[in-house]
């Protein structure tokens, strides 16, 4: 087994039990891994540490896929814990009304790198790691005799993988072709999905929870749904009793499969209006004209893909809150998310509370919103919380 011994006092994070450890905190390696590999971590005195993925390029040099010297790391270790995970989420997903979710959420699920959604009878992965893309072959067999799914879909078409070394990929896995467009059901609601080619894996499951939020509070109300994408936050408005919802996005084909996820439902075209045109400029334009609704939904896609885009992303943040602050009428209700993970809670709080400042308007949080529970979060690995969302009141 090749060892990687760690510098002096850098063992810290691991004894805390967080899953990386980073290039500047290697001492030693005994061989040469190849990238993905499985190696034996060890501190600087030799004490045994953790078993591990070895990457060659990526800065995070080591993740995590045991603590514990007993554990082999074979095909046994994978099964067990997709199994685990399968478990964990046969505890709260009902589904009697609910086909689509996250059934392996990475390193929250002990399985670093690895994401893995279900999608009706299909299955849709992303290997985002060295270690995953690894045992890639024996995770796609377990998946496949455990799940008995249609077909397998890899969307490894993702930039984060050339940190890693790897190649973005995607493609048939495992059994059938997926359909241009799959249909599947999220709380009674049904919806078209492109597996092979839409935003992350294909939907944004890990609204699903916020969505319901929406319908609960949505009767008799006027809404505005930007970055709306293929419509999943305005079926459930619709749903909830809304009178109008109008839908701004910047991808006429995004618009196009919301409009096919509408009439899925039997939703009349008169209960919705699509808007091609960028948020930011529409937002402007609304303002101008003094157009006011009763709620607005705001879920960008990520702002800051990196630390250095922090700055920047919180101006656009910030940007497109205060203009939404400005178009809600009086105890108009604002949904507003970011799913930039380098965006922490914290930062997000202050920008929304500095757009409130700048408006004139008094704002009250009312809940704060996260990701859905099919999106774990370890204790011990932070990273792991993404999605912030408030929920405000605007008087």
């Amino acid at each position: 087994m090749i060892t990687v011994k760690l510098k002096k006092n850098r063992q810290k994070s691991l004894e805390r039990k967080h899953p990386w450890v980073f290039s500047g905190a290697i001492d030693h390696v005994k061989e040469n891994p190849k990238n993905g590999e499985t190696v034996k971590v060890i501190s600087a005195d030799g004490k045994f540490l953790s078993w591990a993925a070895f990457s060659i390029k990526s800065q995070i040099s080591l993740r995590v896929w045991s603590f514990n010297e007993n554990e082999i790391i074979d095909s046994k270790f994978f099964k067990e814990k997709i199994l685990q995970a399968i478990e964990y989420r046969e505890q709260f997903v009902d589904s009697s009304n609910t086909n689509a979710y996250r059934l392996i959420n990475a390193e929250s699920d002990g399985l670093p790198g690895l994401i893995v959604d279900k999608y009706n009878d299909f299955i849709v992965c992303q290997f985002l790691s060295s270690g995953a893309e690894f045992w890639k072959q024996e995770i796609v067999a377990q998946l496949s005799a455990l799940l008995n799914p249609t077909g397998i879909f890899e969307r490894s078409d993702v930039e984060v993988r050339e940190k890693e070394g790897l190649e973005p990929i995607s493609g048939v896995l495992f059994g059938k072709i997926p359909s241009d467009l799959i249909e599947i059901v999220e709380n009674g609601i049904k919806f078209l999905v492109d597996i092979k080619n839409g935003h992350k894996t294909g939907f944004y499951l890990d609204q699903r929870e916020n969505r319901k939020l929406v319908e609960s509070l949505t009767n008799q109300k006027e809404v505005l749904n930007c970055f709306s994408y293929s419509g999943g936050f305005s079926a459930y408005t619709i749903k909830g009793g809304a009178i109008k919802v109008t839908n701004i996005d910047s991808s006429a084909e995004a618009l196009s499969l919301a409009e096919k996820n509408l009439s899925l439902n039997q939703i009349d075209s008169s209960k919705y209006e699509n808007v091609a045109d960028d948020v930011f400029k529409y937002l402007r334009k609304l303002r101008d004209a003094n157009k006011q609704f009763d709620i607005i939904i705001l879920d960008p896609p990520k702002f800051a893909d990196s630390a250095s885009q922090v700055e920047k992303a919180g101006r656009g943040y910030k940007d497109i809150n205060l203009l939404a602050i400005k178009l809600l009428k009086k105890n108009g209700l604002l949904f507003t998310f970011s799913c930039s993970g380098h965006i922490t809670t914290d930062l997000f709080n202050k920008i929304i509370s500095d757009a409130a400042l700048d408006s004139g308007k008094t704002v009250h949080i009312i809940k704060h919103l996260t990701q859905s529970m099919d999106h774990t979060i370890s204790t011990n690995f932070p990273e792991g919380l993404y999605l912030k969302g408030l929920l405000c009141r605007v008087n």
